[in-house]
């Protein structure tokens, strides 16, 4: 199946996130984009069962698509073991380098303490 970098990674909201193995994490719910450069960077997945869902987030850094889902470059494990929130709810700012000390990402805040990661 060819996978593509992701131009329009909104384009595949509501769409399966599966993990290198090919394993469904979840379903791929918004995306959050670095705000220093407004490029995709996060994005927040669906995950649980009905009735129970919560979001939680992935980097998007060698995300690629197919017609059918969006490949992230983390293991299901890795993802289910990231801070998570309930659907209603929101990234809060003070969970942001909680999120990138997850996954081994530097946190850069913008100069004036904007936070990096903004829902688009």
């Amino acid at each position: 199946m060819a996978m593509f970098e992701a131009e329009n990674i909104r384009d595949w909201r509501d769409h399966d996130v599966v993990d290198p193995d090919g394993k469904k994490i979840g379903i791929l719910e918004a995306v959050y984009v670095d705000t220093g450069t407004d490029q995709p960077a996060f994005a927040s997945i669906r995950i649980g069962i009905i009735g129970r869902h919560r979001l939680t987030f992935v980097p998007l850094d060698r995300a690629t698509v197919s017609p059918a889902a969006v490949r992230v470059a983390y293991t299901k494990g890795q993802v289910k073991g990231a801070p998570e929130i309930g659907t209603d709810g929101e990234l809060v700012a003070t969970d942001e380098p909680r999120l990138f000390e997850h996954y081994g990402l530097a946190y850069q805040p913008g100069a004036g303490g904007e936070r990096q990661l903004a829902r688009r």
